[in-house]
C-alpha cells in the first residue's frame, strides 16, 4: 500500500448515514451522535474508504489533561472550545496496514485547524483522546506524536450525572496543535487570537420554527423562476434558524438543515415532493446562493418582524445556578455557573462563572 496516496477529507451530509453504519458495525463503542461542534472525516485510498474519524467537543472534566495544561479551574470552562476530542477512530477491517493509522492521524491534524476555524469561527490549540488499555496500547497515537499524560479516574457520565463506581481507567493522550498550546491555554489573560466569539443561542420550539418562514413571506426571490426547487422563505428560515441555534458558516448551516428530519423540514416550510411525499431540504449551495443574492434590507426587516414577535415574550427572567462537580482550584473553591433564562422562550440571555 502506497501511503502517499492516502487522502483525508470531511464527509458530506449525504455520507453521514454510511459513516454511522460503519461505526455501528465495526467500532466497539458503536456509532456516535454529534456532540456539540463536530467534524467527521474519511480517509480514502484510490477512492476506497479505509478509515473514519470523528472530532467532537472536548471533555468537560479530565484531571490528567487539566494537570498537564496547568490552567486555573476558574478559567478552563471558557477555553474548552479550544480543545477537540478524537471521539472515534476506526480503521476498516480490510485495511489494517502498517503505519496507516499514524498516517491518517497526521493528515487529519494538518487540516483540522483550518476546517474547525472555517466551520465554527475559532481556532483549535489541542487534541485529546481516551484509550481503553484493556483493548489497545495507544501505539497509533504514540506513533503520531501524541503524548500520554495519565489515566482517568474511571467514572463515566450517565443520565443521572456520573457512575457511582469507577470502571476501566482510560489512558489520556493529547496532541498540541501549536508549539505554545499549553501556555496559551493556561495564561491568565487569553491571547486575542484565541478568543471565541460568543453568540446568543436558543433552542427553537415547533411554534417558533413555523413562524420563521411566515416572517420571510414578503421577501422577494432574486432567483429565476425556471429550475427553482425550494421556496425562498424556507431557505431563509433555515439560515436564520441555524444561526439562532449557534451555527456559523455555510457548512454548519447545511449540517443543521440536514439534521432537521422530516418533521422539522415540514415545520420550517420545506417543499414536499409529490412523488415520494418527502420534504426536500435545500443544499448548502442553494442556501449560499440565496443569502448572497437576497435584498439585505428586506432580510433585515423580516428578521425584525420575527424578533419582535418572539423576543418580547419574556416578561421575566429566571436566575438559575449550578455547581460543577469536582471543579476546584488550589484553594478548594468550586466553580459555579449562573444563568439568566427567559421564562417563555427558554433562551439563555447570559451566563457567568465564578468561584465560591
Amino acid at each position: 500500500m502506497d501511503l502517499s496516496k492516502v487522502m483525508v477529507r470531511p464527509i458530506g451530509p449525504e455520507e453521514d448515514e454510511h459513516f454511522q453504519q460503519l461505526l455501528g458495525q465495526h467500532h466497539y463503542l458503536g456509532a456516535i451522535p454529534k456532540i456539540g461542534q463536530t467534524v467527521r472525516y474519511v480517509a480514502q485510498y484510490k477512492g476506497d474508504w479505509v478509515a473514519v474519524l470523528s472530532f467532537s467537543a472536548s471533555s468537560l472534566k479530565c484531571g490528567a489533561r487539566d494537570r498537564w495544561i496547568g490552567w486555573d479551574a476558574r478559567l478552563q470552562y471558557g477555553r474548552l472550545k479550544l480543545i477537540a476530542n478524537n471521539s472515534r477512530f476506526l480503521i476498516l477491517p480490510d485495511w489494517h496496514q502498517p503505519n496507516l493509522g499514524s498516517k491518517v492521524l497526521a493528515l487529519c491534524q494538518r487540516r483540522l485547524v483550518g476546517d474547525w476555524l472555517e466551520r465554527f469561527g475559532h481556532p483549535l490549540l489541542l487534541l485529546e483522546t481516551f484509550v481503553d488499555p484493556q483493548r489497545f496500547h495507544g501505539t497509533v497515537y504514540r506513533a503520531a506524536n501524541w503524548t500520554c499524560v495519565g489515566l482517568t479516574r474511571g467514572f463515566r457520565r450517565t443520565a443521572l450525572g456520573y457512575s457511582d463506581q469507577p470502571q476501566t481507567r482510560k489512558q489520556v493522550f493529547v496532541r498540541a496543535l501549536h508549539p505554545r498550546a499549553r501556555q496559551r491555554l493556561a495564561q491568565p489573560v487569553l491571547d486575542p487570537r484565541d478568543h471565541t466569539e460568543e453568540h446568543p443561542t436558543m433552542t427553537l420550539t415547533a411554534q417558533q420554527m413555523r413562524a420563521l418562514p411566515e416572517s420571510f413571506s414578503a421577501v422577494s426571490d432574486p432567483r429565476r423562476t425556471q429550475g427553482r426547487r425550494h421556496p425562498i422563505r424556507a431557505v431563509l428560515a433555515i439560515a436564520a434558524g441555524a444561526t439562532l441555534c449557534g451555527m456559523r458558516g455555510y457548512k454548519a448551516i447545511g449540517q443543521w438543515a440536514q439534521g432537521l428530519g422530516q418533521k422539522g423540514a415540514q415545520r420550517i416550510g420545506c417543499r414536499r415532493d409529490p412523488d415520494t411525499r418527502e420534504y426536500l431540504i435545500p443544499s448548502v449551495s442553494v442556501i449560499r446562493d440565496v443569502l448572497m443574492r437576497v435584498d439585505p434590507a428586506a432580510l433585515d426587516r423580516a428578521l425584525g418582524v420575527w424578533n419582535t414577535l418572539w423576543a418580547a415574550r419574556d416578561r421575566s427572567l429566571a436566575i438559575d445556578g449550578k455547581t460543577l462537580r469536582n471543579a476546584t482550584d488550589e484553594q478548594g473553591l468550586q466553580v459555579h455557573l449562573m444563568s439568566a433564562v427567559g421564562h417563555e422562550s427558554k433562551a439563555a440571555y447570559t451566563q457567568k462563572k465564578s468561584p465560591a
